[in-house]
């Protein structure tokens, strides 16, 4: 690798940074790619174009509110990459706009075909025969009329409330005096959104709705109906240092959530235009605040139809894979393991329930005392929170983190903290000003004349769902200074311990950014002393942080090849001359989600390997209580950069490469031609 001459050019020129928001509708954009792809199975296309639209509404939720907000007080006018806020709202409209007319040409033209093709039909109410409008008028009055709510809009009834993502009809009515009266009618969302007509044909459950009003207003004419769908800013604001009470605040400012403004209206394009200014109106929602579309609205409810009993339109099912030293025999067994050696399980090609089982064993083992966790998303009826209640009951000490501010899980969380306090755990709430997004459980154990600790770190939520379909790493390990670590951080997290720096974990506020900074700079130095050329490889969900796409940009100046695997938004640009032509940006988007994070160091040829929770932006390393891991076996080392960071590098199926100008090129070899499909091949378990 050639090291290229500094540049005269400042690191700080705003044309070197992609913007925010517009790199993650570039993601956006990969995630449709799926969908359109006939390589992968149409179910799984069909639940690729569901992912994108719950993606697409919580981009409108959080960032497009965010910018709403910031455009209003005229705060932060402009960002790193030069584009004014007002800027990236209308560039963000145009790319929204283009990502949903592929996205129902892809449904219309493409899936909705090879779907009926396949004996699959999402049918149009107005296109079923008498038998199944029969069947179906039957459902409506036995099933869904019963939950329906018509609720008017005259004088005497104000404007009724329209809840977040909540997808309405908006009815025009007439009475016996000739006048026109406008209604709303709220589709339930408790009920199948995709009903079945006859057998595998489905129609969408407010055409079924729309077909039966009459039944809702006798006496009245329905005269139009048409379907609307309401985004709200749902990005909560916590007065955090007002606050006495925590729990309190949060619920509080869930709840508000539900009133906040709109930040999004869509319809469909027939809509009749007095009826959809009437919308804007009263949802003070404007022009440029309105998205219509040719197709059913809320994409999201397509997940649905994958439930269907086709395995032959699905992805082949695979069982993740344990590894013998972890495989249930005795509660012992596994803390002997972890003593023999520290064991890396690669999620979800390797099985979660080991992590499950070591919480469980902890529980019930009568030579455990304690056990503290940080808990950020557990998910509905968790195995680990249920494990935490057993080891009360068996009269251990447990004490748990519980991150109340985890984005769109805080009512979750709020339940499990309280049903965790009822039975006697040491909850706490969070911290002040920071977000605590570390995964690390800490459990101490009586060895004879030794109390030992046994710590499992990760790179993703205690979740059994989520680690089932998301890429993470976990370590267990009994490493002295790591459990040291461990004890200091949870102290810090229940009480008010000051100690900054820590043997060998890194936590963010404290000490990431400073070593990751220093190790990077390292590797500079060593470029700069040596012929033999330097190399990072970073993997992470996102890339945002200024001063670290600086640091790299400095790296591939000192002619490091620096290999960035970044799955989501990236506002680095690779290929700048002068600037950053030794960095490669690759995104990996398939069968599962990546989220873990890998930060690989060559150290001229001492190579150290951290991993963790932590991507790398101003959020995780400035407001949020991270932390990065060492991986400090040699075998573990080289596991992680050969059969992980190497394959994902050489993918030539999920792979997407960035362009200079921010777009991404997609690989084109499938598995069948001879290409390298990085899934597939961590799904192969070990020979031996």
């Amino acid at each position: 690798m050639s090291k290229t001459k500094h540049a005269s050019r400042s690191l700080d020129d705003p044309a070197l940074f992609c913007n925010r928001e517009l790199s993650l509708l570039a993601f956006q954009k990969r995630v449709l790619e799926e969908a359109q792809d006939s390589a992968n199975p149409l179910l799984e296309r069909l639940n690729f174009l569901s992912i994108l639209s719950s993606n697409m509404d919580e981009l409108f939720m959080v960032r497009v509110a965010i910018l709403k907000q910031r455009v209003a007080t005229g705060v932060g006018e402009a960002g790193v990459d030069g584009l004014t806020r007002g800027e990236v709202l209308e560039a963000i409209r145009h790319e929204v706009l283009r990502l949903s007319d592929d996205a129902y040409a892809c449904l219309r033209h493409s899936i909705r075909p090879a779907l009926e093709h396949t004996g699959i039909r999402i049918a149009d109410y107005t296109d079923l025969d008498a038998a199944a409008r029969e069947s179906l008028t039957v459902y409506f009055h036995r099933t869904v009329f019963p939950v329906l709510t018509p609720l008017a809009f005259d004088p005497a009834r104000p404007f009724p409330h329209i809840s977040n993502l909540s997808l309405n009809l908006g009815i025009l009515v007439r009475d016996k005096q000739g006048e026109e009266r406008f209604a709303r009618v709220k589709i339930p969302n408790t009920l199948p959104q995709l009903v079945l007509a006859a057998p595998n044909t489905f129609v969408w459950l407010e055409q079924l709705i729309a077909a039966n009003l009459q039944a809702l207003f006798p006496g009245l004419e329905v005269l139009e109906a048409h379907p609307f769908h309401v985004t709200r800013d749902a990005e909560v604001a916590i007065q955090e240092l007002e606050s006495d009470d925590l729990l309190e605040t949060i619920e509080e400012a869930v709840w508000r959530r539900r009133f906040s403004a709109a930040v999004r209206l869509q319809a469909n394009t027939g809509i009749r235009p007095d009826i959809l200014a009437l919308l804007q109106d009263q949802l003070e929602v404007q022009d440029w605040e309105v998205y219509l579309v040719d197709g059913p609205l809320d994409l999201s409810r397509l997940r649905q139809l994958h439930s269907l009993d086709r395995p032959d339109l699905k992805y082949k099912p695979f069982s993740p894979y344990t590894p013998p030293e972890l495989q249930p025999k005795s509660k012992e067994d596994l803390f002997a393991a972890i003593r023999h050696e520290d064991i890396l399980l690669h999620h979800p090609f390797e099985s979660f329930q080991p992590v499950v089982e070591f919480i469980r064993s902890a529980a019930h083992d009568p030579q455990v005392l304690a056990i503290k966790m940080t808990l950020y998303r557990v998910g509905r009826n968790s195995p680990i929170v249920q494990a935490l209640l057993q080891a009360i009951e068996e009269g251990k000490q447990v004490s748990v983190l519980l991150e109340l501010k985890a984005r769109f899980d805080e009512e979750s969380n709020i339940e499990w903290a309280k049903a965790l306090e009822r039975e006697g755990v040491h909850v706490i709430y969070g911290l002040v000003g920071l977000k605590v997004h570390s995964k690390i459980a800490l459990v101490v154990r009586r060895e004879g004349d030794v109390m030992r600790r046994y710590v499992h770190l990760g790179t993703g939520n205690y979740n059994p769902v989520t680690a089932r379909l998301y890429t993470d790493l976990s370590l267990f390990t009994c490493d002295e200074a790591i459990g040291a670590d461990a004890t200091d951080l949870f102290n810090f997290l229940t009480g008010y311990s000051a100690k900054a720096e820590l043997r060998k974990l890194l936590v963010a506020p404290v000490s990431l950014r400073q070593r990751l900074e220093s190790m990077v700079q390292r590797e500079i130095d060593h470029a700069k002393k040596s012929a033999e050329p330097g190399r990072l490889i970073f993997k992470m969900n996102a890339l945002e942080d200024p001063d670290m796409i600086k640091l790299l940009y400095r790296a591939s100046q000192a002619g490091i090849q620096v290999d960035l695997l970044v799955r989501g938004l990236c506002c680095l640009r690779p290929g700048v001359p002068g600037v950053s032509e030794n960095i490669h940006v690759t995104s990996i988007v398939g069968r599962f989600l990546e989220h873990d994070r890998i930060y690989y160091f060559r150290n001229a040829g001492h190579e150290e390997v951290y991993i963790g929770s932590a991507d790398l932006m101003p959020r995780n390393l400035n407001r949020r209580v991270e932390v990065v891991f060492p991986v400090e076996s040699p075998k573990l080392v080289r596991r992680i950069r050969d059969e992980i960071l190497e394959v994902y590098l050489n993918d030539t199926v999920n792979a997407h490469q960035m362009q200079t100008d921010g777009t991404y090129t997609r690989a084109s070899r499938s598995e069948t031609q001879g290409g390298v499909d990085s899934h597939q091949r961590c799904m192969v378990a070990p020979a031996n």
